[in-house]
Order: C-alpha cells, then sequence, then structure tokens
C-alpha cells in the first residue's frame, strides 16, 4: 500500500519536526493563545491598533500553546521598527511577529522600546 507508505514518512516528519521544535523550546521556553498583552512598565507608549495574530494551523495540529515575548522598538510616528523574539515557541514566533508588524502605537517625540506578550491557545 503506497498511500500507507506515504502517511507513514508524513508522520515521521511532524514527529520529527516537533523533536526538533521541542528542543528549540527548552532553550527558548515557552507558553501560548492568540491574545496580546503589553507590559505596560517595559513599553510605556499606549497601542492605538493592535492585530491579533493568526493561530497557526500546524501549532493547532500539535496542540501547541504558550506564550511568545517580542522586544519591540517604536519609531517616533508610531509605527513598530522592529520586533525580535524573546520567548516562545519557535512555530508560534512568526503569527506573533506578523501581527506586531501591523500594531500601532501613539506618536512621541523618541523611539521606545518594551516587551509585548502573545498568549497563543486553542479555542474550542
Amino acid at each position: 500500500m503506497p498511500s500507507a507508505k506515504i502517511q507513514q514518512r508524513v508522520v515521521s516528519a511532524v514527529v520529527g519536526l516537533w523533536a526538533v521544535t521541542a528542543e528549540v523550546a527548552i532553550m527558548c521556553p515557552a507558553l501560548a493563545t492568540a491574545q496580546e498583552e503589553t507590559k505596560t512598565e517595559e513599553l510605556s507608549r499606549k497601542a492605538k491598533t493592535k492585530v491579533a495574530p493568526v493561530y497557526p494551523d500546524i501549532a493547532r495540529r500539535m496542540s501547541i500553546t504558550g506564550v511568545v515575548k517580542l522586544a519591540v522598538v517604536v519609531a517616533p510616528n508610531g509605527t513598530v521598527k522592529s520586533s525580535k523574539a524573546v520567548g516562545g515557541h519557535p512555530v508560534l514566533v512568526n503569527a506573533a511577529m506578523d501581527a506586531m508588524k501591523q500594531w500601532k502605537f501613539e506618536s512621541a517625540s523618541t523611539e521606545s522600546t518594551g516587551i509585548v506578550e502573545f498568549r497563543f491557545q486553542p479555542q474550542n
């Protein structure tokens, strides 16, 4: 049965991917749902527009949950200048970074930096 062999290879590939990401997750511990929280003690500027991340389908199928923490630099005009993952499951990081790029903050005279957390957990 060729389809059984293909299915076995797909399962092996997914398990292999899971093992690699689990190993990375040990080095970068994570938690996860698609809601966001701004650590106001770190990022003092108020977000005018927040975009929630899209929960990755692979994460849903693998039951990956957790928190992704991003270090964010906000330009004086309120746009996100840069963001860098400082914690979280690698499978969830890209979704959080894609959402963060779309956030808009209040204008200020200088750049601001801080940490933004995105929580990922499946919705029933």
